[in-house]
């Protein structure tokens, strides 16, 4: 297909400067390298126009804003390569005589073919490297011939590009930053292993992006869940609802590139051995569910005179008030404590649950949380996170 395409647009270009002349054409090909030069540092400024006007998609504005660049500069160039033709034009018409003129027309089409092959190949490099830029991520994430038409002709055509050899003219243009396909194998990677996830979610730096409202309702959409199980169609999947509200999302996209872009290399290397060698070390990191029997310990140990019955209603007790108390330490030194009455044990068995928001930091031989006005000291010993309360230690285990 690519060389169909090549004889495509070189026979249709050479022919199209035969037809029109050598100045338009050799406008034309100004105007392809100006475009070519200015479409990525001005697409920006157009995908952020495209977003005034309605088009949400980060995508789609990353890759429509370049190519409407370069369409206005072209047309720019050819309108004014067109009033350029007709002044000469007019001279050799009617200030030149019949002799120059017939000697210019044959020297303007000819040259015109000439210079309308370049355009040619031109046009053939830019669209072989658009080809390849977006079969690079495509193509690692086809499935079936579910996939949209475009979709499959693309990846068609990205592998005729490396079967032919051409791919060495794409890849002399490409300036994208390498991160960008690292990034793009990182989302290839987890599309084709969806066991992936619950160890995705337990990654310390990804905390703070778990916490956000938009990947909650992911979390919990379960059509979302079985088809990435399934591995439907990748176009299935952009499509789900709770996941077009993050694509829709610019703020939280740059945010959720912020995330990831530093910890790549440490992000592979966790989903492949479940250690972090950026994280492990800071130990309180992590989502903690409440220990229960661990507390009641804590509180015999305290009391050793305390009955078997009183330790039975005391671990109803604490049970029914911090129960599903859930502790979120993340990497910005951020500490979320859910479902809890407070940190210290309630008076009554029906307190008001509520969502304590504060900040951790590292307190030498231990932590030190402040939420709500207080500051407590925290510790953490092996798969056991205390916070030392008011009254009654709170004990929490790994969650993950």
């Amino acid at each position: 297909m690519i060389w169909i395409l090549a004889v495509l647009l070189l026979a249709s270009l050479a022919g199209l400067g035969y037809r029109q002349g050598a100045i338009r054409v050799a406008c034309s090909f100004l105007g392809i390298l100006i475009g070519a030069l200015l479409a990525v540092p001005l697409g920006g400024l157009a995908g952020r126009l495209l977003g005034v006007f309605g088009l949400k998609d980060p995508l789609l504005r990353w890759l429509i804003g370049p190519a409407i660049v370069f369409i206005i500069i072209s047309v720019i160039v050819k309108s004014l390569a067109l009033m350029l033709h007709q002044k000469v034009d007019v001279y050799y018409k009617y200030k030149a005589g019949d002799l120059r003129l017939a000697l210019w027309e044959r020297l303007n089409r000819r040259l015109g073919l000439a210079v309308g092959l370049l355009n040619g190949a031109a046009y053939l490099a830019l669209i072989s490297f658009v080809i390849y830029l977006g079969s690079y991520a495509t193509f690692q994430v086809a499935s079936s011939d579910q996939d949209p038409w475009w979709m499959r002709y693309l990846n068609r055509m990205g592998q005729d590009l490396h079967n032919s050899g051409f791919v060495k003219v794409p890849r002399a243009l490409d300036s994208v930053p390498q991160m960008n396909y690292q990034m793009a194998d990182f989302g290839a990677l987890l599309y084709r292993n969806p066991l992936a996830e619950a160890r995705l979610n337990s990654y310390p730096g990804f905390l703070s992006l778990a916490e956000t409202q938009e990947f909650q309702t992911l979390g919990g959409d379960r059509s979302f869940t079985d088809a990435w199980q399934k591995r439907e169609p990748i176009m299935n999947l952009m499509a789900t609802p709770s996941l077009q509200a993050i694509r829709n999302n610019p703020e939280l996209l740059k945010t959720i590139w912020d995330t990831v872009e530093p910890d790549l290399k440490d992000v592979e290397t966790y989903l492949a051995t479940g250690h972090s060698a950026k994280y492990d070390p800071i130990k309180i990191l992590g989502r903690w569910k409440f220990d229960v029997n661990g507390v009641v310990r804590a509180r015999r140990r305290a009391k050793p005179n305390m009955t078997s019955k009183e330790a039975q209603a005391e671990r109803a007790f604490i049970g029914a008030t911090f129960g599903k108390a859930m502790l979120v330490a993340m990497p910005n030194n951020q500490v979320v404590i859910k479902n809890v009455p407070g940190l210290k044990l309630p008076a009554n068995a029906a307190p008001n649950l509520q969502t304590l928001q504060g900040q951790w930091k590292d307190a030498g031989n231990g932590y030190q949380i402040s939420v709500s006005g207080q500051d407590v000291p925290a510790t953490v010993e092996g798969d056991r996170l205390t916070i030392k309360g008011d009254g009654m230690d709170l004990v929490f285990n790994p969650a993950d």
